[in-house]
């Protein structure tokens, strides 16, 4: 018995390099595998590139960063749109 590098749970290997429980298993490892594989090498494409915000503030971004806006500027369009509202709001109330 030894235990699934994904899942954890004891299993009997079939072959001795056998290292998940069941094909399920092997096929989630394998799509974090790529996925960790893809956005180090999007990092990689980053190294020397000088990034600014999208948003156009200037912000200097990180290559780390992997979206093209600065946490000053990431902002909920949804939220927005209800605090401009209650401001709307309360300047109507204060002109009544």
């Amino acid at each position: 018995m030894k235990p699934c590098s994904w899942c954890e749970n004891m299993f009997d290997a079939t072959v001795s390099y056998q290292i998940y429980c069941s094909p399920t298993c092997r096929n989630e490892a394998t799509k974090v595998k790529i996925a960790n594989k893809q956005a180090l090498n999007k990092r990689k494409k980053r190294i020397g590139k000088d990034r600014k915000c999208a948003r156009g503030c200037g912000t200097t971004l990180s290559m780390y960063n992997d979206v093209n806006y600065c946490p000053n500027c990431t902002v909920d369009p949804k939220e927005l749109h209800r605090m401009l509202n209650q401001i709307k709001g309360y300047m109507q109330y204060e002109q009544e």
